[in-house]
């Protein structure tokens, strides 16, 4: 029996931890050629070059591909990965390309598959939050023959955007898998890789919004202003490369001999997850901050808009973008008391689920000729 081929596409730290377990568990049998096109921020130099961290997780058949040259640009970055990962697929002739989202990388796989006749799934579709991502994911999945969603809300959006119900499967979120791993690494390990002195800490990562571009530097003054004014100990994360991310990068130079404050360009997913753990609190914008962190009982405050329309919890403090509501909420998180059980992302065994997808005749039989499904 001729083995199926799969492509996972890649394009940043955060999909990666998504796509590890799914990765390893179909690299590992022998039923399956599994192929990475690793691409994006992991390219990169200037954010750790973290295609380092997909060979040091013991995969193969790593393709890199540099898609950047001015990270500003998300339309000639799309066009490029475009361009680089047809010429891919075209050598490559997968059965499945598996991509995670909301990035342009993302949105450039999709395009390829459906364009070439390629069934696209696509993990963690059907979710809201409150900028141009939310755009990028909902036209990944209008792009993509097979959805792999977190809940059951995830499905009935899908559905309402005109999905076949039977083509979505709900599998929960695949970081899980590592999240609820038993095989994390012991804190003092991660701590001393990245030489984390810091007995007491709080986790701190802040992205652009793309479309609030005009005030990233005010914000991202504020933010920092708040971190160094509240005196407290933090691990602070580079943030993603979309627009705005230069003007964010500029600012972190203050604190370049700050003592309470660690700048990583990144970290380890497993070991960011242990480090997190044991963290006193998140702040920032990520997504983080609304899955991982709740799902590990730790507090956060989320600032903005990025996060809007998802999860709302009650260890979750949202706050504005200037620098006293930041201090406000700071000041206040350690009355915060977690006892909310996180249970919309699933229980750790997205891997298992998926396998068992792949391994059923009918997920191969999933029609790439789509048809917009009418609500009845």
């Amino acid at each position: 029996m001729n083995k199926k081929k799969i492509v996972f596409l890649t394009g940043t730290r955060a999909d990666f931890g998504k796509l590890k377990s799914l990765i390893r568990v179909t690299q590992e049998s022998d039923s399956y050629e599994v192929h990475i096109f690793a691409t994006g921020m992991h390219m990169n130099k200037m954010y750790g070059l973290t295609s380092d961290e997909i060979y040091k997780a013991g995969f193969h058949n790593i393709y890199p591909f540099v898609n950047h040259d001015k990270i500003e640009y998300m339309d000639r970055t799309l066009s490029k990965t475009i361009d680089g990962f047809s010429h891919f697929i075209s050598e490559i002739e997968p059965d499945l390309i598996v991509v995670h989202g909301d990035r342009v990388e993302t949105m450039a796989g999709a395009i390829v598959g459906s364009l070439n006749n390629i069934r696209v799934a696509h993990i963690e579709g059907g979710e809201i939050s409150g900028t141009i991502d939310e755009l990028i994911r909902h036209s990944v999945s209008k792009m993509s023959h097979i959805h792999l969603v977190t809940n059951k809300e995830a499905e009935k959006r899908l559905i309402q955007l005109g999905e076949l119900k039977s083509s979505i499967f709900i599998i929960g979120s695949p970081d899980l898998d590592l999240m609820s791993s038993k095989n994390l690494p012991i804190l003092e390990v991660a701590k001393d890789y990245y030489g984390i002195d810091f007995d007491n800490y709080a986790v701190a990562m802040f992205h652009p919004v793309t479309t609030e571009y005009s005030n990233i530097k005010k914000n991202i003054k504020s933010f920092i202003d708040a971190l160094i004014q509240s005196d407290r100990n933090y691990i602070l994360i580079y943030p993603n490369n979309d627009l705005g991310s230069i003007e964010i990068l500029e600012e972190y130079k203050k604190l370049e001999n700050n003592p309470k404050i660690k700048v990583f360009k990144s970290l380890r997913f497993e070991y960011f997850l242990k480090i997190l753990k044991n963290s006193k609190f998140m702040i920032g914008n990520s997504s983080a901050g609304i899955r991982e962190a709740p799902y590990y009982q730790i507090p956060s405050i989320d600032i903005g808009s990025r996060q809007n329309n998802r999860v709302i919890l009650d260890s979750i403090i949202h706050c504005d973008y200037d620098k006293n509501s930041i201090l406000d909420a700071i000041y206040k998180i350690d009355t915060v008391k977690v006892c909310q059980k996180i249970e919309e992302f699933g229980d750790g065994n997205s891997d298992k689920l998926f396998f068992e997808l792949l391994n059923q005749k009918d997920f191969w039989k999933i029609n790439c000729q789509k048809q917009f499904q009418e609500l009845t």
